[in-house]
């Protein structure tokens, strides 16, 4: 084991597969010899080539629609989004192109787009965004939103090796500031299989990608009250792993889902609306939802902190849901 940030063990993940897989290449906006604007990629040019660390034009639609083609031609690219922002630039390609390639003709598409996303940095409107839930949305894509270093690890190789378009959610914040032990080696991580974060009795808080680090901390303040909080990792939400979720929700009783898309068609109503479908007679009290305002996230550090979701949030609709 070794201890690594979240950014290096991403970094270890794409260097692994590409000394296994000759397939593998990199491109991207500046992720050569300038080693991606997030540092990323740095370094991986030097080892592998300029043919496999390809630095692009500054086209969103240009890069994935050059990896869509170059995974119908047999190789495994990995695409960079400088912000998963931009990847609306490349909608079509991924909708209508990537994600439905197999359905229409039985050809895979083994490619994988990096999206460093998500706000809590002041980046603005057009930095900070969580695009998890559009594509969630669509048949033929996976989403994969690691939360912790190993997994980042372990399912970007997973990533790489699937023969399907796999959206790759790395969030910003998470990339320096959290570190975790990362087996060494080559392995992967499962798609579809969450993770128990912390293990609780009193109420689950469902959760994915940085949020499971807001959930885990409003957890620990609120068994100082007594409160006992299991936090839920889904890890990806497609394939979601909806088995897991109603084995934590049968045994606590009530549900929280804390997401950072848009709390108005985001993808955790469409968890709570499987929890009441399907669980309701679990439940001893509403499905509460903990989610970013339904605003563009703005510059200014005061703004953004009341827009997207905080521990103190959580503490507060944790609070109402055990007093329920």
């Amino acid at each position: 084991m070794a201890v690594m940030t979240y950014l290096q063990a991403i970094s270890e993940g794409l260097r692994d597969e590409m000394r296994r897989d000759e397939r593998v290449f990199i491109l991207g906006e500046d992720v050569g010899q300038y080693g991606g604007a997030f540092k990323v990629t740095a370094g991986l040019q030097e080892e592998f080539g300029e043919w496999r660390v390809l630095d692009t034009p500054l086209s969103e639609t240009a890069i994935v629609g050059a990896a869509t083609g170059a995974a119908l031609g047999g190789m495994r690219p990995v695409a960079e989004m400088q912000f998963a922002d931009f990847v609306s630039c490349a909608w079509d390609h991924l909708t209508t192109v990537s994600a439905k390639q197999y359905y229409r003709m039985g050809t895979p598409i083994p490619m994988v787009v990096r999206l460093p996303c998500g706000g809590g940095f002041s980046g603005g409107p057009f930095h900070s965004q969580m695009y998890d839930g559009y594509f969630a949305h669509v048949p033929g894509l996976k989403v994969v939103l690691p939360a912790t270093p190993e997994d980042a690890k372990g399912m970007m190789i997973e990533a790489i090796r699937d023969p399907n378009p796999v959206l790759f959610f790395e969030h910003k914040n998470l990339y320096r500031r959290i570190k975790g032990e990362v087996p060494e080696g080559n392995y992967s991580t499962p798609f579809g299989k969450a993770r128990v974060a912390r293990e609780g009795a009193d109420i689950t808080i469902i959760a994915w990608s940085a949020m499971v680090h807001t959930a885990t901390d409003a957890a620990e303040q609120l068994a100082k009250e007594g409160i006992d909080v299991e936090v839920l990792d889904m890890r990806t939400i497609s394939p979601l792993d909806f088995d897991a979720i109603a084995t934590s929700v049968t045994k606590t009783s009530k549900c929280i889902v804390l997401y950072e898309d848009t709390r108005t068609g985001g993808f955790g109503a469409e968890i709570s609306a499987r929890i009441m479908e399907e669980l309701f007679e679990t439940l001893d009290g509403p499905v509460k939802r903990v989610a970013t305002l339904d605003s563009p996230i703005p510059f200014s550090p005061v703004l953004e902190k009341v827009v997207l979701p905080q521990v103190e949030d959580v503490i507060t609709a944790v609070r109402e849901l055990s007093a329920y």
